[in-house]
């Protein structure tokens, strides 16, 4: 339950869609057309209120790459780069693999919640030419909210650094909460910033490799597109556009079924440790499907927390510091799946203080 992909099959316009391209015979090199992009346009409309123009577009592998690709076009070796952790481990080997300068602005926990440290965020930034945004914030699952986003947007503005926005999880937002595409909220935003799309969180589709990268500043995609090129990289899949378009052509009503599944998952993992082992909590999700377990009142070292997930309970969760020291006394649990079988995996956990 450690790998963020669903136990879930993806909807069946997409896999009609992939069996009817599959029969054509002839898998040659595809680019994305008008029509392909009318619905890309339609869906960040309709769900973010959100205009993409298609000359802002670069599709990639994946968000992963375009990460990597990003950091070496934007910035220099040394040169510094932001992260805000607990975060996904990418972020941080992106930085340290290219030989960058790695800057930590650490989320702060309290009382079940995490929040921005600003005063040091806009120390740190002052030696960093570029900022990675996560948002909704994987593993912590928050959404941030519209003051902290033109926050963050202001001293980055103001310290003249760039902005790499991972929104990979933008579809699964619980409610009383609502994703804020960043670029979206200032137009000085969307001049520094690339945001990096998929569907391949929402549709279960990241082994077909395929991503959105939006850039709508001339210079910065230039730059982007130029590093991209030379990786020897040209066309997309041909079976990760097809599956997108299908996707998000006729897979909004499924995203809506599922995302009520989902939040019934997290409100069954709440209650059930609250029942079962209360000393084991939630970190309340405001998006992702990723649940974020404190297990900080255990008193456990990391070798010990490590033992009573792995050996124990015999699971496989994302180990806490994984994601940066701040995740310390933490597992990431995967909640895309069927309930049973997060039963199952909650009554290991609980199998282990009987």
């Amino acid at each position: 339950m450690w790998v963020a992909d669903m136990d879930f099959a993806t909807p069946p316009c997409v896999i009609d869609a992939l069996v009817a391209r599959a029969k054509h015979g002839i898998y040659g090199y595809s680019e994305p057309d008008a029509e392909f992009f009318s619905v890309v346009q339609k869906w960040f409309r309709e769900r973010f209120d959100w205009n993409v123009e298609r000359k802002w577009l670069i599709a990639t592998p994946g968000v992963v790459s375009a990460l990597y690709i990003a950091v070496r076009a934007l910035t220099k070796p040394s040169d510094g780069v932001l992260i805000q952790q607990p975060v996904y481990p990418p972020f941080e080997s992106s930085v340290k693999q290219t030989g960058r300068k790695l800057l930590v602005n650490e989320l702060v926990y309290s009382n079940g919640h995490y929040s921005i440290d600003f005063q040091d965020f806009e120390n740190k930034i002052k030696d960093a030419e570029l900022f990675i945004l996560c948002n909704p914030h994987n593993p912590v699952g928050r959404v941030w909210r519209e003051d902290e986003l033109m926050r963050m947007g202001e001293i980055c503005l103001r310290h003249g650094v760039i902005v790499i926005s991972d929104e990979i999880h933008q579809d699964f937002i619980y409610p009383e909460h609502r994703h804020i595409v960043f670029t979206k909220l200032d137009p000085r935003f969307a001049d520094i910033t690339l945001t990096c799309t998929s569907p391949s969180k929402t549709f279960n589709l990241a082994g077909l490799l395929y991503a959105n990268i939006f850039i709508s500043n001339e210079k910065l995609f230039s730059r982007f597109e130029q590093e991209y090129t030379c990786c020897g990289l040209s066309q997309p899949s041909l079976m990760g556009m097809v599956s997108c378009k299908a996707a998000y052509e006729s897979g909004a009503e499924w995203v809506d079924e599922l995302k009520s599944y989902l939040c019934g998952n997290m409100s069954f993992i709440k209650e059930f440790l609250k029942e079962r082992i209360p000393k084991i909590k939630l970190v309340e999700p405001e998006g992702t499907y990723l649940a974020w377990l404190d297990f900080l009142a255990l008193g456990l070292s990391a070798q010990e927390l490590n033992d009573l997930i792995t050996h124990k309970a015999k699971l496989w969760l994302n180990d806490g510091p994984s994601f940066g020291l701040g995740g310390k006394g933490f597992q990431r649990m995967n909640a895309a799946c069927p309930r049973s079988a997060l039963n199952k995996a909650l009554e290991s956990i609980s199998s282990c203080f009987s």
